[in-house]
C-alpha cells in the first residue's frame, strides 16, 4: 500500500488549505485513515482520523484542530483534511496514515502505513 498527500504550502494567518490523500495497492474500506502532523524538535501529534463502524466512517479530531479542521473520507481509499484558520502553531508536517484497525485511531502504532508527508507553513 502507498499513500500520497498532497496539498500542503505556504500561508499566512487565517488562510485555509485542504489537505488530500490517496491510498492505492488494495482497498483500505475497513482501515482507518487519518492525519498526524510532526512540528520541528516536536512528537508526531494526531490530527484527525477516520474508522470504520458497519455501513459508515466516524470521525475524530484532537481538542487542538476542532471548529477549525474537518477530516472527510471521501472514498474508500481517500481521505481529506480542510483546515481553516490556520495559526504558525499549524505548521508541520502532516503526514496521512492507514491502519488496519477500529480503535485507538489517535495512536500512531495503531497505523500500518504512512504517506510522505506534506509541509504546512503558516506565516505570522
Amino acid at each position: 500500500v502507498q499513500l500520497q498527500a498532497s496539498g500542503g504550502g505556504l500561508v499566512q494567518t487565517g488562510d485555509s488549505l485542504r489537505l488530500s490523500c490517496t491510498a492505492s495497492g488494495r482497498t483500505l474500506r475497513t482501515y482507518a485513515m487519518g492525519w498526524f502532523r510532526q512540528a520541528p524538535g516536536k512528537e508526531r501529534e494526531f490530527v484527525a482520523a477516520t474508522r470504520w463502524s458497519p455501513s459508515i466512517y466516524y470521525a475524530e479530531s484532537a481538542d487542538s484542530v476542532k471548529g477549525r479542521f474537518t477530516i472527510s473520507r471521501d472514498k474508500a481509499n481517500t481521505v481529506s483534511l480542510q483546515t481553516n484558520r490556520l495559526s504558525p502553531e499549524d505548521t508541520a508536517v502532516y503526514y496521512c496514515a492507514a491502519g488496519d484497525t477500529a480503535s485507538q485511531i489517535r495512536t500512531p502504532s495503531r497505523y500500518d502505513y504512512w504517506g510522505q508527508g506534506t509541509l504546512v507553513t503558516v506565516s505570522s
